[in-house]
């Protein structure tokens, strides 16, 4: 558990150090590397149903499954592979969820093809810079916007899965598009604008 003086979010307070360092160092820090993207993406939705803290617990048995996430290994992966992921236990085995990343990973390479990067479209979702939601507190954070709902129009328009407005949300705070951190987080003031 976390012993130093500093104020966090309430959901990372008394948490596992794995977890306060996630939240002190990655969540709401914009990310502009399309592997990372692809990390996250899986990550988030594989997280649906679960905590936070499941999918964490096993991120390295994630990146381990899904070949270092790298988005070119993870289209190419065949049924064979998916399948023996469903025998594996550093992962969660839920088969919709395993295949929708073989998926997604291939429709990341359409929108990589078409925008240059997954990052540029992205980030044009927010107009470039990140969204400050500047919360006074946790129950002032939406769990869907405006911009996570037609994100995640887009994305399930073009075929991908595990990616509704509240899984997008989620992701979106993750990669930094919307800076969440309640207003009395030490992170507040590293992330403005």
């Amino acid at each position: 558990m976390t012993h130093d003086s500093l104020k966090r979010c309430w959901w990372a307070v008394g948490k596992e150090p794995f977890y306060v360092a996630y939240h002190d160092n990655e969540w709401g820090v914009p990310v502009h590397d399309d592997q990372k993207h692809l990390e996250m993406l899986i990550l988030e939705g594989a997280q649906a149903g679960l905590s936070w803290e499941t999918i964490l617990k096993r991120r390295e048995g994630y990146r381990q499954a899904f070949l270092g996430f790298v988005p070119e290994k993870v289209a190419l992966m065949g049924d064979e592979a998916l399948e023996a992921l469903r025998e594996n236990p550093a992962i969660i085995r839920n088969r919709l969820k395993i295949y929708a990343a073989r998926q997604n990973a291939r429709v990341f390479l359409e929108i990589q093809k078409e925008a240059g990067s997954f990052d540029a479209y992205l980030w044009s979702f927010v107009g470039g810079k990140p969204l400050q939601g500047r919360p006074q507190s946790m129950a002032d954070v939406p769990s869907t916007s405006k911009e996570s709902d037609a994100l995640s129009k887009d994305l399930k328009k073009r075929g991908m899965s595990f990616v509704g407005s509240t899984i997008i949300y989620a992701y979106m705070q993750a990669v930094g598009l919307v800076n969440d951190h309640t207003a009395d987080c030490f992170c507040v003031a590293r992330l403005k604008e």
